[in-house]
């Protein structure tokens, strides 16, 4: 009954704020140093991109409920080591947003045509929470392109419909979707406080940066392809079984205050060959964008 009273509420509050924002990508030009690009797949779905810097390439794979300007503060830290190439996935940001299931396999389909389109050779694949699984299960079908992995806080556990995230606080807002469908809405103060329970210091999150995920989510179907992560949340506890395939070298990190329990960081670690597993102190499960130092430095030790 509690959430029905919420669900009314979260229905007064957007009627009362009027029309809300839609984001067309316009806050990507304010960090990024170069013009977004566009990639047409062969089913016909567009992934949007962006190309930076100089050197052998990495690609950036976001979690789940961003875009790209999900690694504002990472970019720039790698820009002057390697050629950083950072994409919205399918349904998340500018990216095409479609009718399918989105499931763990329709995201590494996409992301693997990805790679194999622009030709990249040599890639260092890093991901967070659904992109760490992706970074992992990727490798497995693109051996011969994927040099290295670095998986960061990757979102393969769970134990109801959203999967980790209703471990969070506020997660269990989550579940609405799980009633109200692509009905649902998510105003935001919903994005502000589901978004806060990932992080260990709720102060790294910007503000600016929160305000472009909420307008995000006022593009036509994005509530449909955010409902339809979270109900195929199975797929991404089902990927774990191919991780023993994976032949490039791993680093798992994961922060000290990730949704993950140790048990299952230590799963991982023992499935995936020769995995060197990393801890970040005083850090949540947003680690690229609330420790991003020491993920970069994690990342260059390495290269």
């Amino acid at each position: 009954m509690k959430k029905i009273l919420l669900f009314v509420c979260l229905i007064a509050v957007t009627l009362l704020s009027g029309c809300a924002t839609v984001s067309h990508g316009e806050y990507t030009q304010k960090w990024a140093q170069s013009t977004p690009e566009f990639m047409q797949l062969e089913d016909g779905l567009t992934l949007r991109y962006v190309r930076t810097g100089n050197g052998p390439p990495l690609v950036l794979l976001h979690t789940i409920r961003t875009q790209l300007d999900y690694y504002e503060k990472l970019v720039p830290l790698l820009s002057n080591h390697y050629q950083v190439i950072v994409l919205d996935m399918p349904g998340h940001g500018q990216s095409s947003i479609t009718e399918v299931a989105y499931t763990e396999e329709y995201f590494r389909r996409a992301t693997r045509e990805f790679i194999t389109k622009l030709n990249l050779k040599d890639v260092t694949l890093v991901g967070e929470s659904i992109g760490g699984v992706l970074a992992l299960t990727v490798s497995t079908e693109l051996p011969d392109r994927v040099k290295r992995i670095i998986a960061l806080n990757p979102y393969d556990y769970g134990e109801q419909f959203g999967g980790g995230i209703r471990r969070s606080n506020n997660g269990w807002m989550v579940g609405l979707f799980n009633i109200f469908g692509s009905y649902t809405l998510e105003p935001r103060f919903v994005t502000a406080a589901v978004m806060r329970g990932g992080f260990y210091d709720t102060a790294q999150l910007p503000d600016s940066l929160l305000t472009e995920f909420s307008h995000t989510g006022n593009r036509d179907g994005y509530r449909g392809a955010e409902y339809s992560v979270f109900k195929h949340w199975q797929s991404w506890l089902d990927a774990k079984q191919l991780y023993s395939r994976i032949n490039a070298p791993v680093t798992l990190i994961y922060g000290s205050h990730d949704w993950s329990k140790p048990e299952e960081r230590e799963q991982n670690q023992q499935i995936i060959p020769k995995a060197k597993l990393i801890t970040i102190e005083k850090s949540g499960h947003f680690t690229a964008l609330e420790s991003p130092e020491e993920v970069a430095n994690n990342i260059l030790q390495g290269q």
